[in-house]
């Protein structure tokens, strides 16, 4: 059990972990007895520890509903122009600690879970992550909506309340086994049902043209049931929600079709509407055109719009006004297409103008342009939507139809710029006719929105002079960049406190909300104590993690050997394969010479690959194997040990990020977007090695490259051995030690009982491996050579470390945020702290109570 904190601990901590004052503490207790007694209906006597999770759960969440209501209230009687971030993705993790930060409860929280003869970090512990995303793309999604809320912003996060997030993964004889991830089964004490707000959703029928326009009928109803949950902003009172919808079966569901008395079976189909919202699909970089897939995209922009729309006509200015104009829609609704998921937005908004509020298309059309953004995720082709022609037919007659229009029109004003170029009209078409007819919906999200952004420099170049360079000819003030940010409180102050505190001791705490302090850390560089406390602070976390991992893989780490981490989704892009042969490389060399100098490594690699994705779980059994034999090898002693994180999700992240020294962002260059997780390691006082590529580049400016380990292919040195042809062979000809890795692989000393079971692996890497792992294999190497010394010299080291932390002002989801706020959805961030709930309003947000609280239901 934790010790209670000393008094210098609690000074050094209360501003960035809220303040331990008695009533504080008792007030907690009292709320967590009356959960447990009265909510729960349990006394100290039977109470799980689950229990006691649920009782601290509902007492921190109350300290939120009151301000969850004011911040509601302060929408409706300010009515500022909102926006409403809509991803098919938020992966949000765990709620409790994080909750606890941003009202500034934690301390009091751990003082009274410590009076209660409870382990704050047991019941931490207890909660299930909320893995509604694959990977970066939810999880960025999730440090928007936190940033949005510290920034003031009145903002919604849309998605789908999946009742089974991102499969668990399981490691079983060293391959992925997938379970699914019944996050539900204990119930959500941080989500509020909303079933008054059900709206309908509408699938399937046809397009009937009357005299008053095209009509879909005949529909089949899906009902999209609202569960809301709070997002706080960091102490300033402001608490934003994102809605989650669920589908449910209509009451009528089927039934009509089922007179003939088979009442038991038509209430058992009411699953396959149901089903609507049963599953994430666990693939962001691989599209796959599944008809549930299309349902889920359309389902969530269906509900999400009718609500917009509605929040819209029952604001206050509408409510005052007799006639509801659409004209000033896009002054007072920003919405952001989070990838092209939610790219059916664009026709539903159209649908809605033109065939149920009766506007002119081109009225309408121009409303829909000024409402949208849209955020690019990716460069790679096999990860674009292309929906078949016949699915949309089937599934949404009326949206293929709007699209057509769409596309007619745009494909006229291109004629019009550039006549007898049939070939641009090809490349620009909404509608691509190679291998059947597809809807590209990039294209479809480029041309009905105002502004397109990649998220990171390198990437928005990209997307501006190669894949979508026809776009940005024809408008090139419509493409941005917004280079992706984390979120401090989760990513600094949750998972790394004592960094968290000790930055404070030396700066103060204003960086929590304003990161860009970070760069006072570089008066500390050449300070001994500051050095000395920074290193400390990393031995401590990795000391915590080695016991952690002992635990778990029953593997005994070394805490002095460089903890070497390489942790994001598992794909041949990202190249984990690159760090496997790095990995063999090492064991051959100790094996080699046992006596010669070497400096130690536990290397850690962690991800899940796509159920369907061969090549990715072949990665996995690979590295896997190679630990087995490594870590079992006496030769090797404590120099060298490799573990596979089993389940890596976001709170093992928070555990093994404060841990790392070296982190691995080794993706072919001009492949990865942005990452996020190399940010997330920079904040945390690890050194990077990487190729320049996603937001390595900026890392490696605002550091300088010398306090970053870059190698590697450039992306124009990619693009030269495009144009000669890349031959695999002559690399591993010309390089002795590759050769010797490649034949042990193919030889079978990592699989004897199977020898050519890594055939698949050795044939890509050869035949066909577009992210040219043996191009980059030697100069990867010496880069490692080059990290190895250096960590004998730990001064030098933790020099580099703090430099690092001080450049990493940039990457905070606050001013990728701020970027968005003023630059594309035309709102302002505020430092405005709303009243929390045990003041008084201030009179000019009190003018009709009643009137005002009976609205605020409706928001």
């Amino acid at each position: 059990m934790a010790a209670p904190l000393s008094d210098h601990e609690k000074r050094k901590q209360i501003s960035i972990r809220g303040i331990v004052g008695v009533e504080n503490v008792s007030e907690i207790k009292k709320g967590f007895n009356r959960h447990l007694h009265f909510t729960l209906v349990k006394d100290r006597n039977i109470a799980t520890h689950r229990d006691y999770y649920f009782a601290l759960a509902h007492t921190v969440r109350d300290h939120l509903v009151g301000r969850w209501i004011r911040t509601q209230q302060f929408y409706y009687e300010t009515d500022p122009k909102r926006v409403y971030y809509l991803s098919l993705e938020f992966y949000m993790g765990r709620t409790l600690q994080n909750t606890m930060i941003n009202l500034g409860l934690q301390n009091a929280c751990d003082e009274a879970i410590y009076q209660l003869g409870l382990d704050m970090e047991d019941l931490e512990e207890v909660e299930e992550d909320a893995g509604l995303g694959n990977g970066g793309l939810g999880r960025l999604a999730a440090c928007f909506l936190d940033s949005m809320a510290t920034l003031g912003l009145a903002a919604y996060g849309y998605g789908i309340r999946y009742e089974y997030g991102i499969f668990n993964q399981r490691i079983k004889e060293g391959w992925q086994v997938e379970e699914a991830d019944d996050w539900l089964r204990h119930g959500n004490p941080w989500e509020k049902a909303r079933p008054e707000y059900m709206l309908p959703v509408h699938f399937y029928g046809r397009v009937e043209e009357t005299k008053k326009g095209p009509k879909w009928v005949d529909t089949q109803v899906v009902l999209a049931m609202p569960y809301d949950t709070p997002v706080p902003g960091y102490m300033n009172n402001t608490v934003n929600t994102m809605r989650l919808w669920s589908a449910r079966a209509p009451n009528d569901f089927n039934l009509q079709d089922f007179n003939v008395g088979d009442y038991i079976q038509a209430v058992l189909d009411r699953n396959l509407a149901e089903n609507i919202s049963r599953v994430l699909y666990p693939n962001d970089h691989f599209f796959v055109g599944k008809e549930l897939r299309l349902k889920q995209e359309y389902f969530v922009v269906a509900a999400t719009l009718q609500d917009i729309i509605r929040r819209f006509k029952t604001s206050k200015r509408e409510h005052t006004s007799s006639t509801i104009s659409f004209d000033t829609f896009p002054d007072k609704v920003a919405i952001q297409l989070n990838d092209t998921h939610p790219a059916l937005a664009i026709p539903e908004l159209m649908r809605i103008l033109v065939d149920i509020e009766k506007l002119h298309w081109d009225k309408a059309w121009n409303i829909t342009k000024r409402t949208f953004a849209y955020t690019n995720h990716t460069v790679l082709p096999e990860a674009l939507e292309r929906w078949p022609i016949q699915l949309l037919e089937t599934l949404l007659p009326r949206h293929l139809q709007i699209i057509y229009e769409i596309n007619q029109k745009h494909l006229d004003r291109i004629a019009a710029l550039f006549p007898k170029d049939l070939d641009r009209l090809r490349r620009t078409s909404l509608i691509e006719e190679d291998g059947g007819k597809r809807i590209n919906m990039a294209h479809l999200c480029i041309v009905g929105s105002h502004a397109v952004n990649g998220v990171a420099q390198i990437h928005s170049n990209i997307i501006k002079t190669d894949v979508f360079k026809d776009f940005s000819e024809l408008e090139p003030d419509k493409f941005q960049n917004k280079t992706n940010g984390i979120t401090p409180r989760r990513w600094l102050l949750l998972c790394n406190p004592g960094l968290a505190e000790l930055i404070a001791e030396a700066i103060g705490e204003e960086y929590v909300k304003d990161l860009s302090q970070l760069k006072k850390l570089n008066d500390f560089v050449d300070d001994d104590t500051f050095i000395r406390d920074i290193s400390k602070v990393k031995q401590d976390n990795k000391e915590k993690f080695a016991q952690y991992l002992e635990k778990v893989y029953k593997v005994k780490i070394n805490p002095s050997s460089m903890f070497d981490v390489h942790v994001k989704r598992i794909h041949e892009y990202k190249r984990q394969l690159l760090n496997c042969l790095h990995i063999i490389s090492m064991y051959n060399r100790i094996k080699k010479d046992p006596t010669a100098p070497f400096v130690p490594r536990t290397v850690i690699i962690g991800g899940k690959a796509a159920p369907g994705y061969h090549m990715a779980k072949m990665i996995i059994k690979l590295i896997t194997s190679v630990a087995e034999v490594v870590n079992n090898d006496p030769v090797l002693d404590d120099k060298l040990k490799v573990i596979f994180l089993e389940n890596y999700r976001v709170s093992l992240a928070e555990k093994v990020i404060p841990a790392t020294d070296l982190s691995e962002q080794i993706s072919l260059a001009g492949t990865e977007a942005s990452g996020t997780g190399n940010m997330k390691f920079m904040l945390n006082g690890a050194l990077t090695i990487g190729t320049m590529d996603g937001a390595n580049v900026e890392m490696a400016e605002e550091a300088g490259e010398d306090n970053l380990f870059i190698f590697g292919m450039r992306v124009e040195d990619v693009s030269e051995i495009d144009k000669k042809g890349y031959n695999a062979m002559k690399y591993y000809e010309q390089i002795p030690d590759l050769k010797q890795v490649i034949d042990q692989i193919k030889s079978g000393f990592f699989s004897p009982q199977q020898p050519a079971l890594f055939k698949d692996i050795t044939e890509m890497l050869f035949k066909h491996d577009r992210f040219k792992v043996f191009a980059d294999y030697e100069d990867y190497v010496c880069c490692q050579e080059r990290v190895s010394r250096l960590y004998q010299k730990p001064k030098e080291w933790t020099k580099k470390v703090i430099k690092n932390i001080a450049a990493s002002g940039k990457f905070s989801s606050d001013r990728t945020i701020t970027e968005y706020a003023t630059e594309i959805w035309g709102v302002e961030p505020t430092d405005l702290k709303i009243p929390s709930p045990n003041e008084p309003r201030e009179n000019k947000y009190n003018t009709n109570m009643n009137f005002t609280l009976k609205l605020v239901l409706i928001h």
